[in-house]
């Protein structure tokens, strides 16, 4: 399973431009998620070294992905343009909303 997840709001509090506190308990689930094989891809708005200092942040909690803002290269190699949308299974985002509640 390839599972893209948030920054801001789903890791940790909302306090961009700055790095909220973690969110344990979806960091250490994610964790488990990748050692039993899933793919995890960091999809968030975050660029430059906003961006850097949260994949390094990430790190030092032991939370590693395997692309960030990007498609894994297994999946590159299977589409024939470059589309701005990430490519998962599972998207986990703090502004998602359920399509049964619409």
């Amino acid at each position: 399973m390839i599972i893209c997840v948030d920054f801001d709001g789903t890791l940790c509090e909302h306090k961009f431009p700055e790095i909220g506190e973690p969110y344990l308990e979806v960091i250490n689930k994610l964790k488990l998620r990748r050692q039993h094989g899933d793919k995890l891809i960091l999809w968030t708005c975050r660029d430059g070294r906003p961006l850097d200092e949260a994949v390094a942040w990430c790190k030092q909690l032991g939370l590693e992905f395997d692309a960030v803002n990007d498609d894994l290269p297994e999946i590159k190699k299977n589409f024939i343009f470059k589309s701005k949308k990430v490519y998962g299974d599972v998207y986990l985002d703090d502004r998602n909303i359920i399509m049964e509640s619409l």
